[in-house]
């Protein structure tokens, strides 16, 4: 008998399921914490609390993440020098804080209309090379020449050694600051997916695992994994993913919501017909608009680990996600003394600042740190410290901005009041130290005038009304939180109602889904083995592979090629000049992930195109552990000409989807 290992690795917990390929039925599954910076024993502890009885006819890994989702919302990413190419409006807020514009970039037909500014770049990289960890570039329309990307990518790391993202490698969409945007983000998650995937390789070698290894993408389908080590790009808010087609499949459902609360975010997405849904415009995360293809989701930064603290007698959940007291006692022997005697003044208290928020050094390694963030660095160690012991160590008052800053670079971590500790004091979850989440509810409750258990109710409902906000955002696109809320607050007489199932997914979620329902009229459902449901997801995403070509007809006068301008995100199509009194002949370029192709008859660029677009699926599906005979491709074409056009198509448009399941997949 032949079983499948799923993995997922997110920002509080590691989950393993094995699954019978038979009849897909879960026999096995476990928790364990995630360790930071490295995943690995995470992992194995995850792995090890496993029956090993099946591990050795295991034939399918694969694997899904969070990790690189709440980087982004959390702002932890690796520091990363953006390269913009060409002559584009750069908005103000740009995400990065090395960046140059330099001249180049290409037209609309992949003709260059500025010389690269080389020497500018290479200045550049030499000048930011030790306080980035990797690079991103976009040149203006290099998804019809991506020459001038290319050319910066050799240059850079030649220069640098550090890894460089093209804009290009991650969307075939116009819109080059998107494409920046995108690049920008997958370039900060390299080093921390490059991590995770070897782990999981090397852990499999070391147990003798022999198994098709694969990776789950953002549009739900699956990767091999060693694509993905080379492409980590790819494999970004694979957790999401993995919990929506995981939803599926332990509840039964072709159609449903699903709604997974994790420890550092919740994600709120729908499959229908069995598909998830994907977004047309690219995934938006952390408030950046991306090019990546991905399901459709709303994600916000609430989860069971969201820092709980208050400020002008207000309970706020949110955005950073913090140790649980529950689980820092449990780690810490000494910790619950030291929170009992912590105490801090009213006046003082924000978001750094509270009688239950303590830090600890991770195993980071600092790349660059101003003075004042050195200073109070040092005097942050591997036991947890509080607000008023750095007052004691520093002969003052350190500075918020300073630990807000530690914390963004992942070089220290907070401990503090979470609505896991919340469902601790409740009697709802206590996996941990009850004793230390009422005490951190004795201390936030008597600023609000309330004993433990009516604070940690009040945070309890103010977790689910955010993700009963979530919920309608994602359903009811455009439609304000302010509206929302007040409706959700029935004093209108007024209540949504949800007519598909929605289910929910994630460690104690069930404590929610009592108080939701008096919130929405919806039937929401916990299926078994809800807590895992991650790791199934990881198991049960179809290959699928998307490949865009398009094929522009060109009229020229034999004489010269005509020049031709456009604004990338415009129209794709352009208006051709009136060559009726010249001599004429057509050109015919294909763009294609492979780059740009010129050919003098349509039928040869028609016949290159419809080649590679089916070459380019198979390749992809065959590093995915599939083949011929388990793929199907679909192509759609859609010819774009103005009236009264007799010849060719001005542009033709292909798009060939490949569909399939992978080897060794469980039954769907």
């Amino acid at each position: 008998m032949q079983f499948s290992l799923g993995i997922d690795a997110g920002g509080t917990y590691t989950d393993a399921a094995i699954v019978r390929d038979s009849d897909g039925m879960v026999v096995a599954s476990s928790k364990a914490l995630t360790t930071y910076p490295d995943p690995l024993p995470g992992m194995k502890n995850a792995i090890d609390n496993l029956d090993p009885g099946y591990l050795k006819d295991i034939k399918l890994v694969s694997v899904s993440t969070t990790l690189s989702t709440n980087t982004i919302l959390e702002k932890t990413g690796f520091p990363v020098g953006l390269i913009m190419v060409g002559d584009y409006v750069i908005p103000e807020d740009l995400p990065s804080n090395y960046w140059i514009s330099v001249e180049g970039g290409h037209n609309s037909d992949g003709e260059e209309l500025k010389t690269l500014e080389l020497e500018a770049v290479e200045e550049f990289a030499l000048k930011v090379k030790d306080k980035v960890s990797a690079f991103a570039v976009s040149s203006y329309f290099s998804t019809r020449n991506p020459e001038h990307e290319l050319a910066v990518k050799r240059a850079v790391k030649e220069l640098t050694g550090h890894p460089v993202v093209c804009g290009h490698e991650l969307s075939q969409d116009l819109g080059a600051y998107e494409r920046a945007v995108t690049a920008f983000l997958n370039a900060q998650l390299i080093p921390i997916t490059h991590k995770f995937t070897r782990s999981i390789i090397e852990e499999c070698e070391i147990r003798g695992i022999e198994a098709n290894m694969l990776m789950l993408k953002c549009d739900g389908s699956v990767v091999g994994i060693e694509e993905a080590l080379e492409k980590p790009i790819e494999t970004i808010f694979s957790g999401p993913a993995a919990s929506l087609v995981g939803a599926s499949h332990l509840s039964g459902l072709a159609t449903c919501a699903v709604i997974d609360v994790g420890g550092t975010s919740t994600d709120v997405a729908m499959m229908q017909d069995g598909l998830p849904e994907l977004s047309s415009a690219g995934a938006v995360v952390g408030g950046w608009q991306t090019r990546v293809k991905a399901i459709r989701m709303e994600t916000s930064a609430t989860g069971g680990d969201s820092h709980v603290w208050v400020k002008h007698e207000r309970v706020r959940v949110g955005p950073r996600r913090v140790i649980p007291l529950c689980r820092a006692s449990a780690m810490y022997p000494d910790f619950l003394e030291k929170l009992k005697k912590n105490r801090v003044s009213k006046s003082h208290l924000g978001e750094n600042v509270q009688a239950t928020k303590f830090f600890i050094r991770t195993d980071f390694k600092p790349i660059e740190l101003t003075k004042r963030e050195r200073e109070v660095y040092r005097h942050i160690e591997k036991e947890p410290v509080s607000y008023g012991d750095l007052i004691v160590k520093l002969q003052k008052r350190p500075s918020v901005l300073v630990l807000d800053s530690l914390i963004q670079k992942r070089l220290i971590q907070a401990i503090g009041f979470t609505p896991t500790d919340a469902l601790h004091v409740l009697g709802e979850y206590t996996d941990w130290d009850v004793e230390a989440a009422k005490v951190g509810a004795s201390m936030l409750g008597r600023l609000l005038k309330q004993d433990p258990e009516k604070f940690s109710m009040e945070v309890k409902q103010k977790v689910a009304l955010n993700i009963a906000q979530d919920l309608i955002a994602y359903l009811v696109e455009g439609m304000p939180r302010n509206e929302i809320d007040r409706v959700l607050s029935n004093s209108h007489f007024t209540r949504f109602r949800i007519e598909i199932p929605v289910i929910l997914l994630g460690g104690p979620v069930g404590a929610y889904a009592e108080y939701m329902k008096k919130l929405i009229d919806a039937d929401f459902r916990v299926p078994e083995h809800a807590d895992v449901g991650n790791a199934v997801g990881a198991l049960v995403g179809k290959g699928i592979k998307r490949v865009e070509i398009l094929i522009k007809t060109k009229v020229v006068p034999k004489s010269e090629e005509l020049a031709a301008g456009s604004s990338e995100g415009g129209a794709e199509s352009e208006i051709i000049r009136d060559t009726l009194n010249q001599e004429k002949k057509n050109v015919y370029i294909v763009f294609s992930p492979l780059g740009r192709k010129k050919f003098e008859r349509h039928p040869e660029a028609q016949e290159y195109a419809e080649k590679i677009g089916k070459q380019l699926v198979m390749d992809y599906m065959q590093n995915a552990g599939l083949g011929k005979e388990d793929v199907r491709i679909e192509v759609s074409k859609k010819n774009l000409a103005p009236k009264g056009w007799t010849g060719p198509p001005m542009e033709t448009k292909l798009v060939y989807v490949g569909v399939g399941i992978p080897k060794n997949s469980i039954a769907g």
